[in-house]
């Protein structure tokens, strides 16, 4: 899939394998720009690696960062619909070990990648809905980046004792309305989180459900796109990445 998102965004597929299996994800920049950037591994949602994501990625990226977006289902699995994305998604979620080593695997991957100017130094993770689960889960294995964003994430975990390997700054972005991630897993994950050392914030946002920076959603209540809270999660982001990538 190439394709232009906006201006001068380039969107290139990347193969790389785990354990012999096939998996491809998107490189996503912006090709005016020549110079090494930071890069961002991206987790999208339960829908995999699509078009849409790749908008997603595009945004996040700008001129500033190179996304990478990783495929955690392997390139034989892209859902068409709901319920071959829960079936997917259940399927990693249900063993994090596993989540953990496809994401890793990616990270890996687009540092090792040669199609575009990458700062290696600079690198961080962010993550979407399923997503931003599985950046979580990458955070906690003691994955070696500078940064970890989860949006509108799931917060659970099965090992909440795995958070005290975490190295770097942690920003969930979440919709206080969100019925997907429902009081008791906030309450669960700022425990977890205040029984380590880790640097971590947790921003709540009033009238936000599930999937609010996707202007895909549109189930009023549950999943829907809230432009103003979403400009305000990228903006939180941006100064998030802007103070760790400058305090190298």
């Amino acid at each position: 899939m190439v394709g232009v998102a906006e201006a001068a965004v380039v969107v290139k597929p990347h193969a790389y394998e785990i354990d012999g299996e096939a998996f491809e994800g998107l490189l996503v920049y912006d090709d005016a720009v020549t110079t090494p950037r930071p890069g961002l591994v991206m987790v999208p949602n339960w829908l995999g690696v699509t078009e849409r994501s790749a908008e997603k990625a595009a945004r996040a990226a700008g001129e500033k960062y190179v996304v990478f977006m990783a495929d955690l289902y392997g390139k034989a699995v892209r859902p068409s619909n709901p319920d071959e994305a829960k079936a997917a998604a259940t399927s990693v979620r249900s063993d994090r070990a596993l989540m953990r080593k496809r994401a890793q695997a990616a990270v890996d991957a687009f540092r090792s990648q040669q199609e575009v100017a990458l700062d290696t130094s600079k690198m961080a993770a962010i993550g979407f809905c399923f997503g931003g689960g599985a950046v979580l889960e990458l955070a906690r294995s003691g994955a070696d980046l500078d940064a970890f964003v989860s949006f509108h994430g799931n917060l659970d975990t099965p090992n909440p004792d795995d958070a005290k390997q975490i190295k770097a700054p942690v920003l969930v972005l979440h919709g206080a309305d969100d019925p997907a991630v429902p009081k008791e897993q906030v309450d669960g994950f700022v425990a977890e989180m205040q029984a380590t050392d880790a640097d971590w914030q947790m921003v709540s946002y009033g009238n936000a459900v599930h999937s609010f920076t996707d202007p895909y959603a549109k189930v009023p209540g549950r999943n829907e796109y809230n432009p103003l809270v979403a400009k305000r999660a990228f903006e939180a982001m941006n100064d998030l990445l802007d103070e760790v990538f400058t305090a190298q």
